[in-house]
């Protein structure tokens, strides 16, 4: 079926059962990012494949909201689907609540999947469509998607203690602490990352992230995991038994909750939980909204996850490194397309050693493509690389000890001076970033002009956050902090920065038809000095792969930039030099050079 033919077949079913418009989100019963092939009903509804959008069927027309990451690629791959492109946080774009608010009338009928909606999202419907019947108990893409790959089976694992650095004994003591400071007699926990967290699994049931299906209900005594028990062996059930745990099937959470007794009080993060599990909990129980405490708890990461987390960061600086040698002497002398370059980074990954898999879609974008910031190439459409022009690599790796996400722009040719000129600018916003030193109490957002500056001196700016917090082994995309000069409640990036916090730098610069450029270190925050009155914080660099010398343009550079840079690239061969072989060290000396 088309895309087209499959917003009729759903048409069909809207009619059949009352529904005037429907919403297909992007998400799985637990608001992840990232999903399973079962849960990319909107792709399947749109033929937009990026991470993030919602669609809106009507009886007459389709839509899909994404962000700014996406216009590109969105325009690109609905072209003659019938589904309009709706561009979020965009002069003359009607939101898409405004949107039904103006489409739906009295006595019309809203319908979704309310799994895969989140609490917010239902909650907003109810007091922005007062007269509009919601029904949240409708999945219409199941009925009309023939062939739909089932739930996941695959098996649960152990996320052994040397790499996670504390107990599951230890975390359910915490979590135990800060519920009794709540006034919290139980907690229902619904996204995957802080229940794989807190129980010590992990599982492949998301696309790049190794995470179990899986909710927790926990009280001051006991623990309940709902998850498909045929995941679990021996090892993981014995993990389980050091809290007593209580193991129920995966969809009986639903059931579950409406039995809370009225006398509890019920710890829960709404922007962490679906709809139709929110309405199921009793009116009459008393609801204390507060973020998971696990989501704080697991981004400050503890002594054994940093260096585990710097143990990963080398493997993929050596990784890299050999990629990037091999990419500038072979480019022009072989065939090498977006797809196969991302196969030999992999490759590189692999011979280092405990590497799980990518930790994100990877992103190999050539010339162009790079404008379009997360662009995926596929065989119908990558393009093979030439010695001429730019290539940006966006890719990530979960290995046993940690995860990594870094992003570079390599030139393979010759490139004009304004592509310099952009080049050099990233480069600055990134080290500029890098070298802050700040007052705790500060937010991201404090901080996030400091990579965007030299982007608006040039009269540029790139339409999404500078960067995101790195989960363990768990989500690229970590809450609750991150780097965005405005806020976006939804993205749970809004905490202070706390020592022992990942977060990307990731500065750039996207022209349409030309060129895109992007720069990624991950940095650690860590403690600066102070006295009793101000507690300072810095940022401690964690990748370690050469900026490309050959687009710097030096006399752009301040002194400080330039001093960082060298001290950058001096680190870089110290570090990664003993791991290669002696052509690719002598050729590491060169782009490790001084300015």
């Amino acid at each position: 079926m088309t895309v087209k033919e499959r917003v009729e077949a759903l048409r069909a079913k809207m009619k059949e059962t009352g529904v005037d418009a429907y919403v297909v989100p992007t998400a799985d019963f637990h608001q992840s990012e990232y999903v399973g092939e079962h849960f990319k009903a909107r792709v399947f509804i749109t033929g937009f494949d990026g991470s993030a959008g919602t669609a809106v069927i009507t009886k007459d027309e389709a839509h899909l909201w994404t962000d700014g990451r996406y216009f590109i690629q969105a325009e690109h791959q609905m072209e003659g689907s019938g589904v309009t492109l709706m561009k979020m946080r965009t002069v003359g774009y009607p939101t898409m609540t405004e949107f039904l608010m103006k489409t739906l009338k009295t006595g019309d009928t809203l319908g979704f999947d309310g799994r895969v909606v989140s609490v917010d999202e239902g909650v907003e419907y109810e007091k922005c469509l007062p007269g509009v019947k919601i029904n949240y108990d409708l999945d219409l893409i199941d009925e009309i998607w023939e062939g739909r790959t089932p739930l996941s089976s695959e098996k649960a694992y152990v996320h052994e203690d040397k790499y996670a650095g504390e107990t599951i004994e230890s975390k359910f003591a915490r979590l135990r602490d800060k519920m009794k400071e709540y006034g919290a007699t139980c907690h229902i926990i619904a996204n995957l990352d802080d229940v794989n967290w807190l129980f010590n699994i992990r599982g492949n049931d998301v696309e790049y992230s190794p995470l179990l299906l899986s909710y927790a209900f926990v009280t001051l005594d006991k623990a309940f995991l709902f998850v498909d028990e045929s995941k679990l062996d021996d090892n993981v059930r014995k993990e389980l038994a050091r809290v007593d745990t209580i193991v129920k099937p995966y969809n009986d959470i639903y059931e579950f909750v409406k039995g809370i007794p009225t006398d509890e009080k019920l710890l829960m993060d709404k922007m962490k939980l679906n709809y139709a599990l929110y309405k199921n909990i009793p009116a009459s129980v008393a609801k204390i909204e507060q973020a998971n405490p696990a989501t704080l708890m697991k981004a400050m990461k503890n002594e054994t996850e940093i260096k585990g987390m710097k143990s990963a960061q080398l493997k993929d600086a050596v990784a890299h490194v050999k990629f990037m040698y091999w990419l500038k002497t072979n480019v022009g002398k072989m065939d090498i397309t977006e797809i196969s370059a991302g196969d030999k980074l992999d490759e590189f990954r692999a011979e280092q050693g405990d590497f799980i898999g990518p930790s994100f879609e990877p992103i190999i974008a050539y010339k162009e493509h790079a404008a379009s910031m997360h662009y995926a190439p596929t065989p119908e459409e990558q393009y093979e690389i030439k010695p001429e022009g730019m290539v940006l690599t966006d890719t990530g790796g979960n290995y046993k000890e940690g995860t990594t996400d870094i992003t570079r722009t390599y030139l393979v040719g010759p490139v004009s001076d304004e592509i310099k000129k952009h080049f050099t600018n990233v480069a600055r916003g990134m080290i500029d970033l890098s070298m802050a030193r700040f007052l705790y109490g500060c937010h991201g957002y404090n901080l996030d002009v400091l990579a965007r500056m030299p982007m608006w001196q040039l009269g540029l700016d790139y339409k999404c956050g500078t960067g995101h917090g790195v989960g363990n082994n768990l989500n690229i995309h970590e809450g609750p902090t991150g780097f965005r000069w405005y806020v976006v409640p939804e993205k749970n990036e809004d905490h202070i920065l706390e020592p022992g916090m990942y977060i990307t730098d990731e500065p750039g610069i996207y022209v349409e038809g030309s060129h895109g450029i992007r720069l990624e270190n991950e940095l650690l925050v860590v403690e600066d000095g102070g006295d009793a009155v101000d507690r300072y914080l810095k940022f401690e660099t964690m990748t370690f792969v050469p900026l490309d010398l050959d687009g710097i343009i030096p006399s752009l550079m301040t002194e400080p930039e330039r001093a960082f840079l060298n001290w950058y690239h001096a680190e870089v061969y110290n570090k990664v030099s003993p791991y290669l072989y002696d052509e690719e060290k002598e050729w590491l000396k060169e782009y490790t050079r001084a300015i």
